[in-house]
C-alpha cells in the first residue's frame, strides 16, 4: 500500500467515526431525561387514572379474587 491510499483509508474512518460519535450523543441527549421521575427530583407524579377507574378497577380485581377462592372451596 502506498501512503496516499493509508490517508485516505484513514480519513474515511474518521468520517465514520464522527457520524457514530454524533449518533451517540444524540442518543444520550435523548436518554438523559428518561431516568428521572417526577418523585425522584421531589415532585408529585400525575395520578394516571381517575379515582373512579381506580375503584372500578380495584371492584374487579376483588371480584376476580372472590371467584378464585370460591373455586378453591368446591
Amino acid at each position: 500500500m502506498n501512503t496516499k491510499s493509508i490517508i485516505s483509508q484513514l480519513r474515511k474512518q474518521a468520517s465514520r467515526l464522527k457520524i457514530q460519535l454524533d449518533r451517540t450523543e444524540k442518543a444520550i441527549e435523548a436518554l438523559s431525561g428518561l431516568g428521572t421521575s417526577e418523585s425522584a427530583k421531589g415532585g408529585r407524579r400525575k395520578p394516571k387514572f381517575s379515582k373512579a377507574g381506580l375503584a372500578r378497577i380495584a371492584a374487579a380485581q376483588r371480584a376476580r379474587w372472590a371467584k378464585v377462592r370460591a373455586a378453591k372451596k368446591k
